[in-house]
């Protein structure tokens, strides 16, 4: 397809697939460093995804333009890949954690983090959870907007929750429903569990 016809195509969004795991581990040391999920882990968390027990769901969102691909895909034009997420929501049982957004930076102010973000919480609706928990650095203001547009209003802190560099994380939570406290009060229960960004 000529580069006219793809103009003005919105990037898909579509399920992580093993074929991806090479291009999101190096994704993953170019965005995160030190803090960066292991091939072996990202490998992990796929699997942890897919079949009937699946009790998370990661998506990717990728150009539509083609970019060609080293390895043992050299010479084979694909879409070049431009961010990734992951929720774990525990088939809809507890609060669902946000584990992990990210976009690569040429793309970023195309609202392609808040395509993965309203899909991955449409997921936790879907399969019943209470509310959608996160974390997210202190210092990452940019990341608290979206979310805060998204619903999402802080609820605590984590002392030094992240290491490289040493951080505060912002916790964050989105209700999807309220929860019932004991029978006679009103009080919703709340329960903290915590992610990485």
């Amino acid at each position: 397809m000529s580069e006219a016809k793809n103009a003005g195509r919105a990037p898909g969004l579509r399920e992580m697939a093993e074929g991806d795991l090479d291009a999101i581990a190096r994704l993953e040391s170019e965005l995160f460093g030190a803090e960066a999920w292991s091939r072996g882990l990202l490998a992990t968390e796929l699997e942890a995804s897919q079949g009937a027990e699946a009790d998370r769901r990661y998506v990717v969102i990728e150009s539509d333009d083609a970019a060609v691909e080293t390895g043992a895909d050299a010479g084979r034009m694909q879409p070049r890949l431009l961010g990734y997420a992951g929720l774990y929501h525990a088939g809809g049982l507890t609060s669902a954690d946000l584990l992990t957004i990210a976009t690569v930076p040429a793309a970023r102010g195309r609202g392609l983090a808040s395509r993965m973000l309203a899909e991955l919480v449409g997921t936790a609706r879907r399969t019943g959870c209470p509310d959608v928990l996160l974390e997210v650095r202190q210092s990452n203001e940019s990341a608290q907007r979206l979310y805060a547009r998204h619903g999402f209003v802080p609820i605590g802190r984590r002392r030094r929750y992240y290491q490289a560099p040493p951080e505060d994380a912002v916790v964050m939570r989105l209700t999807l429903r309220p929860r019932l406290g004991p029978v006679g009060t009103s009080e919703a229960h709340e329960v903290r569990e915590t992610t990485s960004e």
